[in-house]
C-alpha cells in the first residue's frame, strides 16, 4: 500500500568570503558590525579605488550576519555595489562581486529574488562575458594586478550567478536569453591552468542545467563535447575527480540533446565515472591526506600550511565559531520542491573547497565528489512524473484497492512501480552501482572520523562523511523503487540489504537522534520491506525491532520521517496478519497508530497512520481479534468526525492540492473501513 519516495537533488548555494585584501584582515569583525551600513555605502563611491575595495570587502564580511543584511538592502546595496561590478580597477571588481556573492548566499533565496529584481544580472552578465574576452589576455592591465588576476574575478562572478539561478527562476530565464551557457563553457575550460575556476563553473552548470528545458532545446554538439571532454579527462587527483563528477551531472541533465548514436556510448562514461568516484575508499585517503599534511608543517613545505595571504573561506570561518553554532554560520534556505523532488539546503557550505591546504582541498573535494555522485544515481533512478508534488510529505493511502475507479485511474502515475529503462538499469549493473552504492551506507571509516574531529580545519569533513553515508541511504532507497527484485540479487540479495541496514539501524541508540540519517534510513526500510512483502522474502528484523525504530522516527520533527515510520508499521503489521499467533504484537502496533492518529499535529502524518491501520487490520483471523481487543472500531468512530472537521478547517490552508486529495481518499476510506468493521462485529 505505500508510495515510494524518490528523493531529486538539487545542488544547494554556497559563498566565499570574496577579500582577498590585505588591508581588510587588520579590521576586526566587531568594528566592522558596529560600522553603519550608510557609512560603508558611502564609501563605495569614493575617487580612491583603495578605498572602494576596502569598502566592498567590509561589506562582504558584514553581510555573513544575517540580522545586519536588511539593513544594507534598505539603503538600496545591490543597485550602488551593482556598478562596481565593472569598475576600472581589478581589485573592486573582485570585492564588489564577492560582497554581492556573500549577500545572495547569506541572505537566502528571497534577497536573491530581490537582488535579481533590481538587475544585479546586467552588470553581472557583462562581467562574464568581459572576463571571458579577457583570459587570453590577462597579462595586459588592467586585467591583471598585484594579487588579482581576471579569473580571480571570474570565479566571484559565477559563483554569484549560480546562487541566483539556484533562487530564481527569472535568473535561469537570464542565463538562457544571454547565453550565459557558452560563458560559463570558457570558464570550464581553463581547468588545465585554472582548476577552481572551472569547478565552480562546473557547479554553477550543474544547478543550472537541471529541469531546464529550454536550455536542452538549444545545446549546440560543441558544448556537449566539451563537457565530454572534461569527463573523459585523465588527471588522478581529487579535484579532477570533483569536476569529472560534475560534468557527468551536466551531461544527465542535458541527455535530451544529445545525438541518438552517441546517447550509448555517452551514457557508458557517464556512468563509469560515477562508479570511479564511488570506489574510491574516502577513510583511507582522507587518513593518507591528512598524514601529508602533517608531513608537510613539519617539514615547512608550504604547499601543506595555511597560507596566511589567501582569503578565508565561510568554511573556516564556521569552524572558528563552533562549526555554526552561532551567527557566523551561512543560513542557506531549507525547503521543498514540487514533484517530489527534494532540493537540499545544507546549513554550511559543504561543496566549497579550502584555499592554501592542498591536502584539505583534495580530502574536501573527494567528499563533495562521492556526495554529488550519489545524487546524480538518486536522479537517474528518480521518476520525472510531475505528480508526485512533495510526496514524501503524503499519505501513502492505495487509491487502486479502496477508492472508486476513476480516482485511482487519475492518479495512476503515483500508484506505478518506476522502471528504469532497459539501457539505463544494464549500464547501472555492469558497473556494479548497487553493491557500490551499499557499500557506501556503511558508518564512516572512525580513524578517519576521530582525526578530523580533533584537527582544526579538517572538523567539517565530519558532517561531510555522514552526509555521504545519508545520500548513499537515499540512493539505496531509490534503485529498491525503480529496479526489480531479479536486477538486485533475488531474494538472496534483498535479505543481504535487509542484514545491512539492520546492522546500521541498531549499532548504537545515537543513530536515532540524527534526523537526517533517520530521513534517509527509513526511506531505504520502508521500499526494502515494501519489496520483500510483495514477494512474501522473509527479513531479518523482528517486529520488535521495527518498532523500536518506529517509536524513535515518530518523535521526529521531520514530518516525512514520521510519515516512513508509519509506513513501516503498516507493512509490518500486514505481513504479521498472515502469521498464527500474533495478534499480541498487532495489539502492539495497533494501539501505536492510534496514538498518533489521534494525537499528531499534521494532518498528513494523521492519514498516513489511518492508512497505516487500514493495512494492518485489513483482513485475516488474527487482524479480527486483535481489532476487538484493541476496540478500534470505537476508537475509529471517535477519530472520523475529528479528522473530517480538520480537514474542513485546516486542509486548504496548510496543505498542497495534492496532499489534500490523498487526505480526501483517507477520509473516504476511513468510512468504508468502519463499515468493514462494523460488519465484522455483526458476524
Amino acid at each position: 500500500m505505500g508510495k515510494t519516495k524518490n528523493n531529486k537533488f538539487k545542488r544547494p548555494q554556497f559563498s566565499r568570503d570574496g577579500m582577498p585584501v590585505a588591508a581588510v584582515k587588520e579590521i576586526e569583525v566587531e568594528e566592522e558590525v558596529d560600522s553603519p551600513a550608510a557609512e560603508l555605502l558611502e564609501k563605495l563611491q569614493s575617487p580612491c579605488a583603495d578605498v572602494r575595495e576596502y569598502a566592498c570587502a567590509s561589506i562582504s564580511r558584514v553581510v555573513q550576519q544575517s540580522q545586519i543584511i536588511p539593513t544594507f538592502l534598505q539603503r538600496n546595496a545591490v543597485r550602488r555595489i551593482g556598478p562596481l561590478l565593472l569598475d576600472p580597477c581589478l581589485a573592486v571588481r573582485e570585492t564588489a562581486t564577492g560582497a554581492l556573492r556573500n549577500l545572495s548566499a547569506c541572505g537566502g533565496p528571497e534577497v536573491c529574488e530581490d537582488m535579481v529584481k533590481q538587475d544585479v544580472l546586467t552588470p553581472l552578465t557583462m562581467l562574464l562575458k568581459e572576463c571571458c574576452c579577457g583570459f587570453e589576455t590577462s597579462s595586459t592591465p588592467p586585467l591583471k594586478e598585484k594579487k588579482h588576476t581576471v579569473e580571480d574575478v571570474a570565479n566571484e562572478a559565477v559563483n554569484l550567478l549560480w546562487n541566483l539561478c539556484e533562487s530564481s527562476n527569472c535568473a535561469v530565464s537570464v542565463f538562457n536569453r544571454e547565453g550565459l551557457l557558452e560563458v560559463l563553457l570558457q570558464c570550464l575550460s581553463r581547468h588545465p591552468h585554472n582548476l577552481e575556476l572551472a569547478i565552480s563553473a562546473a557547479h554553477c552548470l550543474h544547478a543550472v542545467t537541471e529541469e531546464n528545458a529550454d536550455l536542452v532545446d538549444g545545446v549546440s554538439a560543441a558544448a556537449l563535447e566539451s563537457l565530454e571532454m572534461v569527463l573523459l579527462s585523465t588527471q588522478s587527483s581529487m579535484e579532477y575527480t570533483l569536476l569529472r563528477t560534475l560534468a557527468a551531472g551536466c551531461v544527465w541533465n542535458l541527455k535530451g540533446s544529445l545525438p541518438s548514436a552517441r546517447q550509448t556510448q555517452t551514457l557508458s562514461a557517464l556512468v563509469d565515472t560515477l562508479s570511479r568516484c564511488l570506489e574510491l575508499d574516502a577513510g583511507s585517503l582522507i587518513l593518507e591526506l591528512w598524514q601529508a599534511e602533517q608531513a608537510h608543517q613539519v617539514s615547512g613545505d608550504a604547499s601543506g600550511a595555511w597560507d596566511m595571504d589567501e582569503q578565508p573561506t565561510h568554511d573556516t570561518m564556521a569552524e572558528e565559531m563552533g562549526e555554526g553554532e552561532d551567527e557566523g554560520e551561512v543560513e542557506i534556505n531549507g525547503g521543498r520542491k514540487t514533484n517530489g523532488k527534494t532540493a537540499k539546503r545544507n546549513n554550511d557550505i559543504s561543496d566549497f573547497l579550502p584555499r592554501g591546504r592542498q591536502e584539505l582541498r583534495e580530502a574536501t573535494a573527494l567528499l563533495t565528489a562521492q556526495q554529488t555522485s550519489l545524487e546524480i544515481i538518486v536522479n537517474m533512478c528518480c521518476s520525472d512524473d510531475p505528480s508526485d508534488d512533495e510526496w514524501e510529505e503524503m499519505s501513502s493511502s492505495d487509491e487502486s484497492e479502496m477508492c472508486p475507479d476513476s480516482l485511482a485511474e487519475g492518479n495512476s502515475s503515483l500508484l506505478s512501480p518506476l522502471c528504469l529503462s532497459a539501457e539505463l538499469r544494464t549500464t547501472l549493473l555492469n558497473h556494479s552501482i548497487p553493491q557500490k552504492v551499499l557499500k557506501k551506507a556503511e558508518f564512516p571509516n572512525s580513524a578517519a572520523l576521530e582525526v578530523c574531529s580533533k584537527n582544526h580545519g579538517w572538523k567539517s569533513l565530519v558532517k561531510k562523511m555522514y552526509r555521504v553515508q545519508c545520500r548513499a541511504l537515499t540512493c539505496l532507497h531509490n534503485i529498491l523503487s525503480s529496479m526489480d527484485t531479479d536486477s538486485l540479487g533475488g531474494a538472496a540479495g534483498l535479505q543481504a540489504v535487509s542484514q545491512h541496514l539492520s546492522v546500521l539501524v541498531f549499532s548504537t541508540a545515537e543513530v536515532l537522534k540524527d534526523e537526517e540519517f533517520l530521513e534517509a534510513v527509513t526511506s531505504a526500510l520502508r521500499s526494502l520491506l515494501q519489496i520483500m512483502a510483495t514477494k512474501n522474502i522473509p527479513q531479518c528484523m523482528g517486529p520488535q525491532q521495527l518498532m523500536s525504530v518506529c517509536e524513535a522516527a515518530t518523535q521526529c520533527q521531520t514530518v516525512s520521517v514520521r510519515v516512513n515510520a508509519l509506513g513501516i508499521l503498516g507493512i509490518t503489521g500486514s505481513t504479521l496478519a498472515k502469521e498464527r499467533g500474533s495478534a499480541d504484537t498487532l495489539q502492539m502496533l495497533g494501539n501505536a497508530l492510534l496514538n498518533v492518529a489521534s494525537k499528531d499535529p499534521n494532518l498528513v502524518v494523521c492519514g498516513e497512520a489511518l492508512d497505516a491501520l487500514f493495512d494492518v487490520f485489513a483482513d485475516g483471523e488474527e487482524a479480527e481479534n486483535a481489532a476487538r481487543n484493541i476496540g478500534l472500531l470505537g476508537a475509529l468512530k471517535t477519530l472520523q468526525p475529528v479528522f473530517k472537521s480538520k480537514l474542513r478547517k485546516e486542509g486548504r490552508g496548510k496543505y498542497s492540492p495534492d496532499q489534500l486529495c490523498v487526505l480526501d481518499n483517507i477520509r473516504i476510506n476511513l468510512k468504508r473501513f468502519i463499515g468493514y468493521l462494523e460488519t465484522l462485529e455483526r458476524k
